[in-house]
């Protein structure tokens, strides 16, 4: 194994392990508020779809700074990069009061506008009031994660969240069932548990950047000009988010029209390939951070080699992913469902998905680098065409005609496949390499 290959493993292995136990986290919230209530589990289930609107507003300061960020780490630049973060910092926190504001006092129209039933509208609004009041410390922990990622530190994430979520669970189990002297809280304690959580990522951040790391500190200047350029590229790639939210949200909702089982078939195929995500996820972290800081060395071939080397691992990986759920699709679901018309349908999903990891994988790694360039235009231009053109106006017109919804998810991943060789063709051209940011 090469120097430049284990670099990128180094970076990869931990960040595709976090996001294994961010899933695993939610899962455990789920099982422990699925047991005081159907209502309580739809409430927090339809928080995940707010919590979307949130991740965009992220968006608007993370990408840019992680872009920025570890272009300073690459020219060995520290006091800017400190700057910057203290910046994005402060920025974060006057943008996270707004969210607040609107979270905690909104939470109850946004379950009723998502045609959620009263029960479930009450529930819902205890809990991401309570939510609403941590997007602070949300709002941090995701900068500073990300400003550790540019920096080249993935395995200290790692730790922080495995802590975090040991925390959270054990929380879980005292507040919402009552242990320990506690009153039993419900939804109320899932929720106070996730901002505990959260609370205490951030103070592990700001222990872990003071204390420990030597490319990245809080510099308290607050340097105008820099922000500007993190929003230069921070609000094509909050565009981006959204708009991709906004056409899955319509892609599903052609998938519930076909029927209950085919919804459920869909989620539990998309909950078993979101495993083959974590390597890609965690070589796309690698990619944004080593090409961002190679380009700021000016290293412009060893940060496009970067690319590369990322993107190789990630298709060898997720393929041999994509090969087990082609061979075994049925084993797969039978985890989650026995019921044979969903298993038959989420085997379906698995098939044609395992197909298209390869795509998938150069996708999600090469327009990881572009966005550790800046490239975030590019990147805009190219999700939003072909998520509407090639998915989802193809996917309705097919549901119109009478498909089933096998064709739904032969069209979704052809535009995988199209949207894949659109990367490699852009990323093959080299002239994202110069964006300025």
């Amino acid at each position: 194994m090469s120097k430049d290959t284990k670099k990128v493993f180094s970076l990869a292995f931990p960040a595709a392990l976090k996001h294994l136990v961010d899933i695993l986290q939610v899962l455990i919230d789920m099982l422990m508020v699925g047991t005081v209530s159907v209502s309580a589990l739809a409430a927090v289930g339809m928080s995940m779809q707010f919590m979307m609107i949130v991740n965009v507003l992220m968006t608007l300061y993370v990408v840019g700074g992680n872009a920025l960020i570890s272009r300073f780490i690459g020219q060995g630049r520290k006091k800017r990069a400190s700057s910057l973060l203290f910046g994005l910092v402060v920025f974060a926190v006057i943008l996270a009061f707004f969210v607040t504001i609107g979270g905690y006092f909104g939470s109850a129209h946004f379950y009723a506008w998502m045609g959620a039933t009263p029960d479930v509208v009450e529930q819902g609004s205890i809990y991401f009031k309570i939510l609403s009041l941590g997007i602070v410390v949300i709002f941090i922990d995701n900068l500073l994660y990300n400003a550790l990622s540019a920096a080249g530190d993935t395995k200290s994430s790692l730790y922080i969240k495995l802590f975090s979520a040991a925390l959270n669970a054990f929380l879980n189990y005292i507040l919402i069932f009552g242990h320990f002297g506690f009153d039993a809280m419900g939804i109320e304690g899932a929720a106070i548990a996730t901002v505990i959580a959260y609370s205490f990522n951030a103070m592990a951040y700001y222990v872990l950047i003071k204390k420990m790391n030597s490319k990245l500190d809080f510099l308290p200047i607050i340097r105008i000009k820099d922000l500007q350029r993190v929003w230069s590229v921070g609000w094509s790639a909050a565009l981006d988010r959204g708009i991709s939210s906004m056409s899955f949200l319509v892609f599903v909702s052609i998938i519930t029209a076909y029927g209950t089982a085919e919804l459920a078939g869909y989620q539990v195929g998309l909950r078993i390939e979101g495993i083959a995500f974590m390597p890609g996820f965690g070589f796309a972290i690698a990619a944004m951070a080593l090409v961002g800081q190679n380009i700021g060395m000016k290293n412009y071939d060893k940060a496009y080699s970067m690319g590369i080397i990322s993107g190789r691992m990630s298709y060898t990986f997720m393929g041999t992913m994509g090969l087990f759920m082609i061979l075994f699709p049925e084993f797969l679901v039978g985890f989650f469902t026995k019921d044979a018309i969903t298993v038959a349908i989420a085997s379906e999903y698995l098939i044609l998905v395992g197909l298209a990891q390869i795509p998938l994988a150069i996708m999600f790694v090469y327009s990881a680098a572009l966005r550790g360039a800046g490239a975030t235009k590019t990147t805009l231009k190219i999700n939003v065409a072909s998520l509407w053109f090639f998915r989802v106006i193809p996917s309705f017109i097919a549901y119109k005609l009478g498909y089933g919804v096998f064709v739904i998810f032969a069209i979704m991943n052809i535009e995988t496949l199209i949207k894949g060789v659109i990367y490699w063709y852009i990323y093959s051209k080299k002239t994202w390499l110069y964006t300025k940011v």
